[in-house]
Parts: structure tokens; sequence; C-alpha cells
């Protein structure tokens, strides 16, 4: 089995759980991106890129570039909620290269994505906080054994004032406090095995 060494492992197998944590959340978002920025393909190349590798492909430069441009495309958005779902997309690509570094700040590349999509929940909603607060529980409820096993292998997600930053340390502190005895397993049957257009196979 693969291997990436820093201060901790982690296996390919590994990666590719918190990949598809990620891209499942970039993967509902993305339309809201689509509609306000009609045309521009970097976040949907991102997300597929992320399924490609969720899906058993190897890690390539593909994930790194398309992660970049992703993340160009969501400075270059005009809302908030367009900026939030380019960057989980790009999130989702770059999840590929999680680094095994105790550092805090990888806690955003497992978590980020979830957190804004619950940021884009709140603004759809008149910026209710009980509407990220339900999506984040809904995105705890997702993730499984092994993504929390990554999880806390990091330091606690990063303080900050803004919102995102926010729900992103609740979820943190939610899935390290989760039980998980009776939670369901791994693996494609797990989450539903979803190719790069979002539909369960």
């Amino acid at each position: 089995m693969t291997t990436v060494s820093g201060d901790f492992e982690l296996t390919m197998d590994e990666l590719r759980v918190v990949a598809r944590f990620v891209a499942e959340t970039a993967q509902e978002v993305l339309p809201l991106f689509e509609e306000e920025v009609p045309g521009d393909p970097r976040p949907r190349a991102a997300v597929d890129a992320a399924w490609e590798f969720v899906n058993g492909a190897n890690r390539t430069r593909l994930q790194r570039t398309t992660s970049l441009d992703a993340h160009r495309a969501a400075k270059e958005a005009g809302t908030e909620a367009a900026r939030l779902a380019a960057r989980s997309a790009g999130d989702a690509a770059s999840a590929a290269y999680l680094h095994p570094i105790a550092k805090a700040t990888q806690v955003g590349h497992i978590l980020r994505a979830a957190a804004s999509a619950a940021r884009i929940a709140e603004l759809h909603a008149g910026g209710d906080p009980a509407v990220g607060d339900m999506m984040i529980e809904k995105a705890r409820d997702r993730a499984t054994p092994t993504l929390v096993s990554v999880l806390r292998r990091y330091p606690l997600a990063p303080t900050a004032k803004n919102r995102v930053a926010q729900l992103m340390s609740a979820l943190d502190a939610s899935l390290r406090a989760t039980p998980w005895g009776r939670r369901k397993t791994d693996g494609p049957g797990a989450d539903g095995h979803r190719c790069s257009s979002g539909s369960v196979l």
C-alpha cells in the first residue's frame, strides 16, 4: 500500500476517503458557481480531477493544476457564494495532496469545503446561522471513521473571525468528539459511489 510520510503517515486509500468527502461537497455547490459564472470551466475541471483520483487514478499534475485554476476562478467571481463554490472545487482537487504535517492549516483541506457549503446555504437563507449549523450536522453525518482518523492526526482547525472558519471549527470539534462504534464504514458502498457527474452509480 502506497504511503506518504511526514510527521505521520497517510495512505493513498486514506487520501481517497478525504478527497471523496470534499468532492461530494464540491459537486453539490458547483452548480451555484456555474449559474453565476457561465462559461468558466475551471471549477468543474477541478471536481472532475478530484473524482478521477477518488475512483482509483494516480494523483498527478492534473489535480494540482486544476486546483490552482479553480482557486483563480474563485478570486475572479463576483459573489461570496460563487467564490466559495469555486474554492470548494479547488479544495476537492487538492485533497489528493493533503500533506502529512502536523499543522492546523492542513485541516482546511479536509473540512473547508463543507464549511463553505454551509456558509453558502446560510447566504441563500438570508444569512440565517441556524441553516449553516444544520449543514454542518449533515456534513458530520457524511463523515466516515477513516476520515475522522485522518483528521485526528492534525491539530485543531485554526480559529478566525470569518464565518467559514467558525463553521469549520464547529465541524472539526464535532467530528473529533464523535463515537464511531455505530457509524457506517468506509468504502464505495458507504457513501454511494459517485462519478464526476455527481450521480450515484
